[in-house]
């Protein structure tokens, strides 16, 4: 199952409760102000729409996802906004629409990132802002999906990571932006952190079979499963306990 096959309670128990976290930070980073209007690009059930529509208003917001679960959940959610069904690489919007264009923890679950970015740049107006952030794989900066794949490897210490990599190393996205002929004007990170009540609280969504680690771990046998799960266990706490996350980020202007 990938993220665009989850159900939206699978997925705000999986990785919304970290995206809710990282979208007011995102919306600060990317300068959103009154009076904008925004795209959500990769909504999902819509944790960064709802800081947007929030902070302006649900008629200056748009918001579209390829899963259309998502994009109903969405719609519940966040009644005014333009919630639309649609992909990353082929936004159903016409050039120079918004005054910012937006996207979180979407750019490594797409087939084409590079299309990605230049249809962000494209359906924002010359001067207006693109930016997009996405966890950091590379470095170990999210510790949740971190502590999962280092304790897969106790299966299989050859087992590699199935995400998409773009945007999960630092620059990656600044580089993406500049290749759509965007000005890079912000190359950083952004950090949060997340309780968890404990280490089934951690470890259940992983059985759901959201994602690339949903999948893996629905690949295992039952005996692998539980290595596992108790190497999950010892590197973290029965107890409740926290978990942070950093995710890269850059925002750009559209020249003109």
């Amino acid at each position: 199952m990938s993220l665009f096959d989850a159900s939206p309670a699978h997925y705000d128990r999986f990785m919304g409760r970290y995206s809710v976290r990282l979208a007011p930070l995102l919306v600060e980073a990317a300068g959103v102000e009154g009076g904008m209007r925004v795209l959500d690009v990769g909504c999902g059930p819509g944790g960064l729409t709802s800081v947007l529509v929030d902070r302006l208003a649900a008629e200056r917001v748009a918001a579209v996802d390829p899963a259309p679960q998502f994009v109903e959940e969405c719609r519940a959610r966040n009644p005014g906004a333009d919630v639309r069904l649609g992909g990353a690489e082929d936004l159903p919007w016409g050039d120079d629409e918004f005054d910012a264009t937006l996207s979180c923890l979407v750019i490594a679950h797409v087939e084409d990132a590079e299309a990605m970015t230049r249809e962000m740049a494209r359906v924002t107006r010359p001067g207006g802002t693109v930016a997009s952030c996405m966890w950091d794989f590379d470095e170990g900066g999210m510790r949740m999906l971190n502590t999962f794949w280092t304790a897969i490897r106790a299966v299989d210490p050859s087992y590699e990571r199935r995400e998409n990599r773009a945007g999960t190393s630092r620059g990656q996205i600044a580089e993406l932006l500049a290749g759509a002929g965007v000005r890079v004007d912000v190359d950083d990170e952004l950090v949060v952190t997340v309780d968890y009540e404990g280490f089934d609280d951690f470890w259940d969504p992983f059985t759901f079979g959201v994602g690339p680690s949903g999948n893996a771990l629905q690949s295992l046998g039952e005996a692998d499963r539980a290595v596992v799960r108790e190497a999950c266990r010892a590197a973290l706490s029965d107890g409740p306990f926290s978990l942070e996350a950093r995710a890269w980020f850059a925002r750009g202007t559209v020249p003109g």
